[in-house]
């Protein structure tokens, strides 16, 4: 094979991997069941474990999204609203809120289930930021995304103030910079 041939079917493929792509193609939900060892001397289970699931949650959604290899960027405040006790099952759905250039952030939901008692509980919402890599494990380009639900307009809305926020206090860019944050509280 020639070297102008190689390129020529890497451009096309990068080409297919760009297409424009909805959230529902990054939809991941994962199951767990609450086990002995997840959980602390409460009987709840343990914030670390929890964070782990949805670490791969996530991942899994960006990798759907992009098509590539990623890595954890940022992961925004988790506020736990409910306990998921030893026996419940946790339900992670995770899907791409937006793309940037070459990171994603993404959404997630996490329920509870007590099967016993049959019912299924919010146990918490959270964003993960993901950065796509080459094959050289630098960052590459994403496709964008294309918000279609209402939930996913108003998701992906947000997403640009949520960004310059995570920027600004991981001090890579200046509060004056932040023309998204800026407009929430200017009057002008």
């Amino acid at each position: 094979m020639n070297i102008e041939f190689c390129k020529a079917i890497f451009v096309q493929t990068l080409g297919m991997n760009l297409r424009p792509k909805t959230a529902k193609e990054s939809h991941t939900i994962m199951t767990e069941l609450v086990l002995p060892n997840d959980t602390n001397v409460h009987g709840d289970l343990m914030g670390g474990r929890l964070m782990y699931w949805m670490d791969i949650a996530a991942a899994l959604a960006a990798g759907r999204h992009c098509s590539a290899p990623v890595v954890t960027a940022s992961v925004d405040n988790i506020s736990f609203e409910n306990p998921i006790k030893l026996g419940n099952v946790v339900h992670i759905e995770a899907k791409v809120s937006r793309a940037f250039n070459s990171s994603m952030e993404v959404h997630m939901k996490v329920w509870g289930e007590d099967m016993a008692q049959q019912y299924k509980y919010k146990s918490n919402e959270a964003y993960y930021t993901f950065v796509a890599l080459d094959p050289n494990g630098k960052p590459r380009t994403v496709p964008e995304l294309v918000a279609e639900t209402e939930e996913e307009k108003r998701v992906f809305d947000g997403a640009l103030r949520r960004r310059q926020l995570r920027l600004i206090l991981g001090g890579k860019m200046k509060p004056d910079e932040a023309l998204e944050l800026k407009a929430l509280f200017s009057k002008e």
